[in-house]
């Protein structure tokens, strides 16, 4: 075991949430902030040039690279930094999306500084750091696995519920517009429903997806 500090990347697009952080981590004894970014492109470049070891990640970064696509670009380099991400999201689409990523940890920004510093600890030492509200999300799925939208379940709803058109979102996901309408005809069974906005609302109640 090593005394060298844990050097982390603050990667979030609101100045005042990482100067926040900087102010927790910085009281936390063995952990050095060396970069911080404001978008996930940038995040992508500073996990690979700088000595990192875990970045913690939001979700969300306006109109560029979502997190967890920046989280699967920065984990897929061999010997990357762990990524912990930090969001205020915890619908399953995002939950989903940042695990299938490569993320270690997916915690709330809401998470008592106690909880971030164990939660950036555990990710540096290579183990699974998730939230109790996460853990039991994902639990949940893991019991009622027939009921659960898939992935690419939740992928096609967050998008009509982003206002997309059926042929909006077979451009977006480079699907074909009929295996589309086929997702639908899954989630609206699943959901008890009949139409793409009683899908919509049924799945947002649930915190499945966002919704606006």
């Amino acid at each position: 075991m090593t005394d060298r500090p844990i050097r982390l990347l603050l990667a979030d697009d609101h100045p005042v949430v990482r100067a926040g952080l900087r102010a927790v981590l910085d009281t936390e004894p063995g952990f050095t902030v060396v970069a911080e970014a404001a978008t996930a492109e940038r995040a992508v470049e500073l996990a690979a040039s700088e000595a990192v070891d875990v970045v913690l990640m939001d979700l969300q970064f306006g109109a560029g690279m979502h997190g967890s696509e920046a989280t699967a670009a920065i984990t897929a380099r061999p010997g990357g930094p762990r990524v912990l991400v930090l969001t205020t999201y915890d619908t399953d689409a995002d939950i989903l999306a940042a695990v299938e990523a490569g993320a270690s940890g997916y915690l709330l920004k809401d998470a008592p500084p106690e909880e971030l510093a164990a939660a950036v600890r555990t990710a540096a030492a290579g183990q699974s750091a998730l939230a109790p509200a996460v853990a039991l999300r994902l639990m949940d799925r893991m019991r009622t696995p027939a009921e659960a939208l898939t992935k690419r379940e939740l992928e096609v709803l967050q998008l009509v519920a982003d206002g997309l058109s059926n042929q909006q979102v077979s451009k977006r996901l480079f699907l074909s517009q009929a295996t589309v309408k086929s997702h639908l005809v899954h989630i609206y069974a699943k959901l008890g429903v009949d139409s793409r906005t009683a899908a919509v609302a049924a799945a947002g109640a649930r915190r499945l997806i966002r919704t606006p």
